[in-house]
């Protein structure tokens, strides 16, 4: 949902509000004014000063709602929500598997803070908490924290994470055997505008499913969608999307399995994070240039490839959004071009998960892109 464009509470006209001042002055004063008289250039003054006072009112009362406010001023109206104060940056975290040479006899501490990092030493990462590889076993695995927050931390494939920055007895080797995930960047004013809304649903703990969107979606800002819906009594089942269009990973999902527990799921549900179903779909298109056109050819074919782009990105934005080949024609012909055939995809209507079955996301298969060539309009 987009914010509230900015409400006009007092009149910015300013050729009625001089128009206004003029009748006044001349109905007290006794007194025309005329176009190029000081009374005239003084009325224009205080108009302009009026004008001011207007626009800072309207901005005052702009700031004291929600949809509208910015910056502090949003924070300050927190007090009004579930929600009192704005997300700030987390750090993304994984899980590390932590070797020994040899089996040994005791256990072999790793103590908290041990840090790790990759081959080129871009992040730091490191253990929460003291912990031990088990006597008899040449490994354990730990979770890990990255150093630096904020979402540059996310992405990281197993095995990237492999080098010690702190050694422990007999260590031989460590690797992340799951890709990081869980870091965001402090909430924007969009971003924590949309919590305070979803927030409201959070004071109950009965089981509501706005309440679990919502702790769920508290989790990241690189969550940019959330299903929840219960295919049988006692059994919730929580879908989760990243703002790149992928199904949480295994990372992400813990944490929201975590977070939509304990105190804030009803004391009979069970809850669960799961993958949706995925539906693959392909593009082919041809499409035609218009031989009068001003418009280089190439430019045209740039705008064609940023506009199939842009709805590969919308397509897989939300869980059970329909493959819809009407909005893909809508953005070529933006594009610039005189026409398109789209042979695929096909329309397809996908489950949002509202009648408690599986949400459907779509994944793009094949591409295909043929420039046809020119024709006479």
């Amino acid at each position: 949902m987009k914010r509230n464009s900015e409400f006009q509470f007092v009149s910015l006209d300013a050729d009625s509000l001089q128009v206004q001042l003029i009748a006044a002055y001349e109905q007290i004063c006794g007194q025309t004014v005329h176009p190029a008289s000081p009374e005239r250039l003084f009325i224009q003054w205080i108009t302009s000063i009026i004008w001011q006072e207007r626009a800072l009112n309207n901005y005052t009362g702009n700031q004291n709602i929600p949809s509208r406010a910015e910056g502090e001023n949003l924070d300050a109206l927190a007090e009004l929500f579930y929600l009192h104060k704005r997300p700030q940056a987390r750090a993304a975290g994984c899980t590390m598997r932590f070797y020994i040479s040899a089996l040994q006899e005791q256990h072999v501490l790793i103590p908290a803070g041990t840090r790790v990092s990759d081959s080129a030493n871009t992040f730091v990462w490191a253990t929460a908490a003291d912990a031990y590889i088990p006597a008899g076993d040449l490994y354990t695995d730990l979770p890990v924290q990255c150093q630096t927050a904020g979402t540059a931390g996310n992405g990281w494939a197993p095995g990237q994470i492999n080098q010690a920055v702190d050694l422990y007895s007999y260590y031989s080797g460590c690797e992340n055997i799951t890709a990081s995930a869980g870091g965001s960047d402090r909430a924007t004013d969009e971003e924590f505008y949309e919590l305070l809304r979803a927030s409201q649903d959070a004071y109950s703990t009965a089981g509501a499913r706005g309440a679990y969107i919502y702790h769920a979606q508290k989790v990241s800002n690189e969550i940019s969608d959330v299903v929840a819906n219960s295919p049988s009594p006692g059994v919730v089942k929580l879908y989760v999307l990243t703002k790149d269009g992928q199904m949480a990973g295994e990372e992400l999902k813990a944490q929201v399995l975590y977070a939509c527990n304990d105190e804030v799921r009803a004391f009979t549900d069970q809850v669960f994070v799961d993958d949706p179903e995925t539906v693959s779909y392909d593009i082919d298109v041809t499409y035609y240039l218009n031989s009068n056109t001003e418009v280089k050819a190439a430019d045209v074919e740039k705008s064609v490839e940023a506009a199939v782009q842009q709805y590969i990105n919308w397509q897989c934005a939300k869980l059970g959004r329909d493959i819809n080949p009407s909005y893909l024609h809508s953005l070529l012909m933006q594009a610039g071009i005189k026409r398109a055939e789209i042979i695929a995809p096909e329309f397809s209507k996908l489950s949002d998960g509202r009648d408690n079955s599986v949400p459907q996301l779509a994944a793009l298969g094949s591409l295909r892109l043929k420039n046809g060539g020119l024709e006479d309009e």
